[in-house]
């Protein structure tokens, strides 16, 4: 974890890092912008600590992934390239990202799926599946907020549809949910994501 101003603070924390290790930091940032290196999942666990300090609308995010398979990368177009990243991270603009969020008190930066699953799904008031599954994954979107792609497998085919929305509620058999490549303790029989009243400030150099 780093910050920047007009000078460099490095900032080792642990792994998908909690309140004890992240707050001290943010207590300490005033108006500079704050630059996360690691996984979607180190990531995740400083955003959620944002949203809960309600420093979202103040402090502007740059991310720095340490693997080239990131999502949040992917979604909104960031270079997973460590020395690009760095210099967009130290010199890029911030840009209003969809934020989503679900109903046990988690975020979303970037992929969450579950599967193979067996239920009913509706993204706002269209359903989106009645019946079962391979898989379903869930990306946060700028248009209305998130995107739903329902995947069927067969033996030599894929079938996705996707579906915008603000919201995402599924009733189910029992499911493993997946957040940013971190399991959910335990299987859910329901699930909700849904975009947050708030953006996320990232630092992607969009004009």
């Amino acid at each position: 974890m780093i910050t920047d101003g007009d000078r460099f603070e490095v900032r080792q924390v642990a792994a998908r890092p909690g309140k004890a290790e992240v707050d001290p930091v943010l207590a300490d940032l005033g108006d500079r912008r704050l630059i996360v290196h690691g996984t979607d999942a180190d990531l995740n666990a400083v955003v959620l600590r944002l949203l809960r300090t309600e420093r979202l609308a103040e402090v502007a995010v740059a991310y720095v992934p340490a693997s080239p398979d990131s999502d949040v990368a992917r979604l909104w177009d960031l270079p997973t390239d460590p020395g690009r990243a760095l210099d967009l991270a130290l010199s890029g603009d911030p840009d209003r990202v969809s934020l989503v969020r679900d109903d046990v008190g988690g975020v979303l930066v970037g992929k969450g799926s579950l599967g193979p699953v067996r239920g009913v799904g509706y993204a706002d008031d269209t359903v989106v599946l009645r019946g079962q599954a391979s898989r379903i994954e869930v990306v946060p979107d700028n248009e209305l907020g998130l995107a739903v792609s329902v995947i069927h497998k067969r033996l030599f085919t894929k079938k996705v549809t996707t579906t915008a929305g603000r919201a995402f509620q599924l009733g189910c058999l029992p499911v493993q949910v997946n957040l940013d490549g971190v399991a959910h303790p335990r299987p859910m029989n329901k699930w909700t994501w849904y975009r947050h009243t708030e953006d996320l400030r990232l630092i992607r150099g969009v004009h």
